[in-house]
């Protein structure tokens, strides 16, 4: 395998090593913020600063959100992002692990899309394939959804646990799945929720620091990095994901992290079902060894290439044949069950999640009070689903957040009927919406149906949202 990735501390890659930063006595914050605003650089001192005044709750609410929409206007260079990375993890108690371990951790991140749920199937798949998967996950940001947030909602779930109970469900299930407590970077858990509703989502360097803050806590030896590109990604562009994806792998170098950063499309929803319980179903779907071909291609391919990055798998192929496997003997379904009854679920309850067929899981988790479907306008061929606007009805309907804390409606939510490349008469059923109202609006009703695109071409298979794979240096050259 390749040398690993040696920790650079200061260095700038590539370049000298810079002298210390002179001591000096910190800013007042409104100095900082000011700082920023006008485009300057902020030292590792004024980072350290501003990151102990969250914590401490000496920074005001005015304050976080205006040094947040600084960074989002201004940016921050690699050395500013590697500095604002590690004080996000000093803020709390960094995670300890029997050393035998030391070649096992992993784990995976997406940067967030519609209908989103790999990293419910890929935690248990890479757990059953021997890994130890300590996965610190966060909440729905914008219109996208949440990993905790969809755990939440099978009855019992609790994502936060103390660093002595996540080692005791990696020594018994091999992966969890839990959220910032207040010992594990409570500083980026302030900012995250502070970012969902100052419209300071898109910005790479905050993006990249709360990513890799969670991960350098977890003293991981490998990380993939599922990054979204497409309409209802954070970027849209390809070349802009590409950017946060090198900004992943650069900065994780910095930190002496290994990580390796795929793109994958985000214009359609991933898998045909999008809304909390609705996902958890197909999750499961997945871990029958069944389920939409592009969720199970996401999941495999991030899974293999975490594999063999992490040298436990030759090479990607093999890598993803290995949690192909896991997926299609159900011994990943069998891990999830595990974790769900070791993090508080009804051990009853998450038996008959994971042995049950869809229809009787459907009656063991929240449900929406009313359905209703769309009928195709036209004849055509499904070009495309957009998931932006989809995703934007259902947040509207309760499955988002409007301000950090509200409440959610694990019911609400869509299932695609159709597929793409599929030939669709008209008046047929396309979409089935979840919801707690008694009917859609005329404005939601117009919305979804724009959200359908036909065209005149023959029927074709879909292509698979994976689009390339950006490795460290050491691994890229091989």
């Amino acid at each position: 395998m390749a040398t690993p990735v040696t920790p650079v501390g200061d260095l700038w890659p590539g370049g000298p090593q810079r002298p210390p930063d002179p001591p000096a006595e910190p800013k007042p914050l409104p100095d900082l913020i000011r700082l920023k605003r006008d485009g300057g650089r902020l030292s590792k001192q004024d980072i350290r600063s501003f990151v102990g005044a969250v914590v401490a709750g000496s920074a005001q609410g005015a304050q976080i959100g205006a040094m947040l929409m600084a960074i989002r206007l201004q940016g921050m260079d690699l050395e500013e992002t590697v500095a604002l990375t590690q004080a996000l993890a000093n803020s709390g108690q960094q995670l300890e692990w029997p050393a035998a371990w030391h070649q096992q951790l992993v784990d995976k991140h997406s940067t967030g899309g519609v209908g989103d749920k790999v990293s419910l199937v890929l935690a248990p798949a890479l757990a059953a394939c021997g890994c130890k998967v300590p996965m610190i996950s966060g909440r729905g940001l914008g219109h996208t959804g949440g990993t905790l947030d969809k755990l939440e909602s099978i009855p019992g779930f609790t994502v936060i646990q103390s660093p002595e109970q996540m080692q005791g469900l990696l020594e018994k299930v091999g992966c969890c799945i839990v959220g910032q407590s207040k010992e594990l970077v409570p500083a980026d858990g302030i900012l995250y929720e502070a970012r969902d509703v100052t419209a300071t989502v898109d910005s790479l360097p905050l993006i990249t620091a709360s990513i890799l803050s969670k991960k350098v806590v977890e003293r991981l030896s490998a990380l993939v990095v599922d990054v979204k590109f497409g309409g209802a990604a954070v970027f849209p562009g390809q070349a802009e994901a590409r950017e946060l994806a090198r900004a992943l792998v650069g900065v994780g170098a910095g930190l002496g992290l290994r990580v390796a950063a795929a793109l994958t499309a985000m214009d359609h929803p991933l898998g045909r079902s999008v809304g909390h319980t609705l996902e958890v179903e197909e999750a499961l779907l997945c871990m029958d060894g069944a389920g939409p071909p592009d969720l199970r291609d996401v999941v495999i391919r991030l899974g293999g290439a975490l594999l063999w990055l992490n040298g436990q798998a030759e090479d990607q192929a093999e890598g993803a044949a290995r949690v192909a496997a896991a997926l299609d003997d159900g011994s990943a379904r069998d891990r999830f069950e595990r974790m769900l009854a070791t993090q508080g679920v009804d051990p009853g309850l998450a038996r008959a999640l994971c042995s049950g067929t869809p229809a009787q899981r459907r009656q063991l988790l929240p449900r929406a009070r009313e359905q209703e479907e769309l009928l195709a306008p036209a004849d055509g061929t499904v070009e495309l689903v957009r998931a932006l606007p989809l995703a934007r009805v259902l947040h509207e309907l309760g499955a988002g957040r409007s301000c950090a804390g509200e409440p959610l409606r694990f019911g609400v939510g869509a299932e695609l009927l159709v597929d793409v490349g599929q030939r669709l008469r008209r008046g047929s059923p396309w979409l089935r919406v979840h919801l707690d109202a008694p009917a859609l609006s005329d404005p939601q009703r117009r919305a979804l149906q724009g959200a359908l695109v036909l065209s005149d071409r023959e029927p074709f298979a879909a292509p698979s949202p994976f689009s390339e794979l950006i490795l460290p240096p050491t691994d890229a050259q091989q």
